[in-house]
């Protein structure tokens, strides 16, 4: 089998451990004589598979006890919906920044179920979205339920430098493209959300977080399978429940866990982002169209300048084993995802390749 490095922002490259291990199961998962598939979900052994999940990402994630964790079917849009219809329980009024696609996708859903404000915007930048605002208190309503945030954007390459000060207003972030590449302080936030297959696992699953004053304020009219009370009430079990999705995200916090953790994570993919970084400063065949200020750590977009050029990037790195490499449809160029998976190696081999690259394609004036 050829070697293929996974740079995909999503599905994301899974590490190899995990997949020989689910290879292994498949067929029986612990001696059941059936996939973890076919498990009954009320079985002795599924409910084991779910405490045990819950157990790593609590030890992974240092979880404070009065954190709640859910894992529940589908992507994060669905999570757009919901914590409106949780959260918005006091003044219905919620303040939002947006930094990108999935956090003007998410203020335009909330729209639906309050008062909804921009509270700051990098859309006004130039490329669209290429930093992250500086936020202060004053930008926010002091009587919103919360204030909502993407951490970390992968299809624009962004990400906040440091967690905004919110004082006693309720923070919620969506990490997918970000969770477990570092250790994150969820003391300053109020609930944080991702979706499993930017570097948990596998599509079909999504993970809420959450603090427990949140819990309970949904409103009247909320479906039974958004209200976040009744899904505790039944593990996250109201739904029909992603097993195989939940069976490796389990297997990716374990092996996070043997590997160091999410100190060892962050060092990692400090490394890995450095190189790269340090590579895409030193030369002008590429640029990154990224604030240096807010460059993202697991998500580096780059371009030529030339959207052929990167067309045909993208299409000779496929033929070289590098895949996943193209950026988001909306902004085109290249996007390399660093996820915990992806090694150093394969880093140092992307940027072989865009060298080899720059000497074999000469610019036309003007780029």
């Amino acid at each position: 089998m050829n070697t293929v490095y996974n740079f995909s922002s999503g599905p994301s490259m899974l590490p190899e451990e995990v997949l020989v291990k689910a290879r292994l199961e498949l067929l029986d998962y612990r001696n059941t004589g059936c996939s973890v598939m076919e498990l009954d979900c009320n079985s002795p052994e599924y409910l084991e598979l779910m405490d045990e999940c819950e157990t790593a990402l609590r030890a992974l994630m240092n979880i404070p006890p009065n954190y709640r964790i859910l894992f529940l079917p589908g992507g994060i849009s669905t999570q757009f919906s919901a914590i409106p219809q949780n959260l918005m329980s006091d003044h219905r009024t919620a303040d939002y920044v947006i930094t990108g696609q999935y956090s003007k996708k998410a203020y335009l859903e909330a729209k639906k179920y309050g008062d909804i404000a921009i509270a700051a915007s990098s859309a006004g930048a130039s490329p669209t979205f290429s930093t992250v605002p500086e936020l202060k208190s004053s930008d926010f309503r002091p009587d919103a339920d919360y204030v909502h945030i993407c951490y970390n954007s992968s299809i624009y390459g962004t990400r906040f430098s440091k967690v905004p000060e919110m004082g006693s207003i309720p923070l919620v972030a969506e990490m997918s493209s970000c969770m477990l590449s570092e250790p994150v302080d969820l003391s300053k936030f109020a609930l944080i959300y991702a979706s499993a297959e930017q570097n948990m696992g596998i599509a079909g699953l999504t993970v809420v977080i959450l603090r427990d004053d949140l819990i309970g304020g949904a409103r009247p009219d909320t479906p039974a399978v958004l209200d976040y009370k009744i899904q505790l009430q039944n593990r996250s079990m109201l739904d029909t429940p992603p097993a195989f999705a939940i069976y490796m995200m389990k297997l990716v916090l374990e092996w996070t866990l043997e590997n160091g953790g999410l100190e060892e994570m962050k060092r990692r993919n400090e490394r890995k982002a450095g190189v790269l970084y340090d590579y895409l400063d030193s030369q002008q065949y590429y640029t990154a169209p990224v604030d240096i200020k807010c460059r993202s750590m697991t998500n580096v977009h780059f371009v030529t300048g030339d959207a052929k050029l990167d067309e045909k990037f993208v299409a000779e790195a496929k033929k070289a084993g590098i895949i996943g490499i193209s950026g988001h449809k909306s902004v085109g160029g290249m996007c390399a995802s660093l996820y915990n998976a992806m090694p150093l190696f394969a880093v140092e081999k992307l940027i072989e390749f865009m060298t080899d690259f720059a000497n074999d394609n000469t610019k036309l004036s003007g780029y």
